[in-house]
């Protein structure tokens, strides 16, 4: 059998617009409706969702059964749940707060296999479809995309040399911990905030990188799609349900 193909990352290394969604509800039923409306991209979040490794199971197996790609936020930037969640056939790592080169040269190190990396072989599991993908040790790089956050001030400052690091695919602008750690948590319109965003996004292109971002605000959205990053999360399954069920009451109350 041949090995799943990464369209996701195929399209954003050639900076084709991809519009996903963040998904932190931990529900297989939630992620098959993303699925079937046919976002680009589903963010399956273990970093400040509640989903616990079986759970992120069960969405790849769902999602990964549409045309969506199931990109999985890790807590953090360590080792063994890298090499849990890729062992079950995630394709597309985010790490979170990736301030430098170092950080994120262990990041890729954790998505391969020696002598590149220190990821641990498993010979039969669902990333080479129970060994019936007899070449996956050969193909899995090319099909395995590595996404970093860069989500402070310092990070931000950093992105050419993160840029660099062999085997970062793409960049992610994280704008809440950006804020925070600029002393403005929380004030995502702040005008020093969106310079920095906006600074970051510009040594993405210099450095030749997709730069991604997430935003629950729609004129933003547009604003950043424009702007020139090339996959953008427009909202988020909590989100959604949240606002949509306080402006349907409002109208009732």
């Amino acid at each position: 059998m041949e090995i799943r193909k990464n369209i996701f990352k195929q399209k954003i290394l050639k900076f084709e617009k991809q519009i996903g969604i963040w998904s932190c509800l931990s529900s297989n039923t939630v992620s098959e409706i993303l699925s079937i409306v046919g976002f680009d991209w589903i963010v399956v979040d273990m970093e400040h969702s509640p989903n616990d490794i079986q759970e992120v199971l069960s969405q790849l197996q769902i999602i990964q059964g549409f045309s969506s790609e199931p990109i999985v936020r890790v807590p953090w930037n360590e080792p063994v749940i890298v090499k849990r969640v890729l062992d079950m056939g995630a394709q597309t790592i985010l790490f979170p707060y990736i301030e430098d080169e170092k950080e994120a040269i262990a990041a890729v190190q954790a998505t391969k296999y020696p002598p590149k990396g220190i990821r641990g072989v498993m010979s039969a599991a669902r990333m080479n479809k129970y060994g019936t993908v007899t070449d996956y040790y050969t193909k899995a790089d090319n099909e395995i995309c590595v996404l970093v956050q860069c989500e402070t001030k310092k990070a931000i400052k950093n992105i050419s040399k993160i840029a660099e690091v062999e085997g970062i695919d793409g960049i992610f602008l994280g704008p809440s911990d950006l804020s925070a750690s600029i002393g403005k948590i929380g004030q995502f319109e702040d005008e020093e905030v969106q310079s920095l965003i906006m600074e970051g996004l510009e040594y993405c292109k210099k450095s030749k990188k997709p730069a991604g971002i997430l935003t629950a605000k729609k004129d933003y959205a547009k604003k950043y799609v424009s702007d020139g990053f090339t996959y953008v999360a427009i909202n988020s399954d909590t989100n959604l349900i949240a606002r949509s069920a306080e402006n349907l009451l409002k109208e009732f109350k």
